[in-house]
């Protein structure tokens, strides 16, 4: 039974709150203990409000789930986890991360609430809304770097990083229904109803908009956002940020994958290389390492 809840945790998907170190990373305070203990427990408490909302989700959906080639394997449609359990832990992680917001920061609690009722709202209605069932989506991962800004003092975080990481979501969350109706077919919309409403043309002209829209805004915030170095130096870093876009394209167009964002992220080799070396470019440009040590 605990081996069944853990799955139904989803602990594989909580990469995806790595978005709250965001705000962390770019505002030059990785090198700051307290930052980094908030940043770290601001993660953990995402962790556990989103494991109740999956929790939730997975009680919502399971007949549809049954249909699924993939998650009728689940342990709820599977019969693995008693329905009863699943949603008496849904309300513990639920009540106990909000309370933990709040008495971490205000401004964090009102955000794990508003994530929280959001998804609610997405699950039992707008997940059969088209259009707003993407968009509800993308603008989760922009909660969750507003919940990185909320537990640190931020000096020289750009909004700019939030039109970024919104247009970012938004594209992993068109590839994943991209990848839904190629795996499922004609049979795509009893497992999800909203993908009637979709078709391969309809996404590709939708991940054409998102992907300039993306590229555009990283490309802005390296030159027009402040406290970044007066030698623009940022641009640097913006051929990683194309190259992990278009292979994330190549990804979804020539080898059909797309599926789970954080599965693609923990497998394809080449598009992890490009997130450590963005990241050590990122590191040097920010933090200017080589100035610390000659001090």
């Amino acid at each position: 039974m605990l081996k069944a809840l853990l799955k139904t945790m989803r602990p594989r998907q909580w990469p995806k709150n790595g978005f709250v170190f965001v705000a962390l990373f770019f505002d030059g305070k990785l090198l700051n203990p307290i930052s980094v203990i908030h940043t770290i427990s601001a993660f953990i408490l995402l962790c556990l409000m989103s494991s109740a909302v999956y929790i939730m989700n997975d009680l919502a959906d399971i007949e549809a789930d049954r249909q699924h080639p993939e998650k009728k394997k689940r342990p709820l449609p599977a019969g693995k986890l008693n329905p009863t359990i699943a949603a008496t832990v849904a309300v513990i992680f639920a009540l106990g991360s909000l309370i933990a917001g709040f008495a971490l920061s205000f401004s964090l609690g009102w955000i794990l609430l508003a994530y929280l009722l959001i998804q609610i709202a997405y699950t039992f209605w707008l997940k059969n809304v088209v259009i707003w069932d993407v968009l509800i989506v993308a603008f989760g991962f922009i909660l969750r770097i507003a919940a990185g800004v909320a537990v640190i003092d931020v000096q020289r975080f750009s909004p700019w990083l939030y039109v970024f990481g919104g247009f970012l979501a938004l594209f992993m969350v068109l590839g994943k229904r991209r990848h839904e109706l190629t795996l499922l077919g004609e049979g795509a919309s009893s497992h999800r109803a909203i993908l009637q409403e979709y078709n391969l043309d309809l996404i590709d002209r939708m991940l054409t908009i998102v992907t300039t829209s993306a590229i555009a805004a990283y490309s802005l915030y390296t030159f027009l956002a402040e406290g970044l170095p007066e030698n623009d130096a940022m641009m640097l870093t913006i051929p990683f940020v194309l190259y992990g876009i278009f292979r994330w394209l190549y990804l979804i167009h020539v080898r059909h994958e797309g599926g789970a964002p954080e599965e693609i992220v923990l497998r394809d080799r080449p598009l992890q290389a490009t997130l450590i070396l963005y990241g050590i470019l990122v590191f040097v440009i920010l933090y200017n390492p080589m100035a610390y040590f000659m001090n």
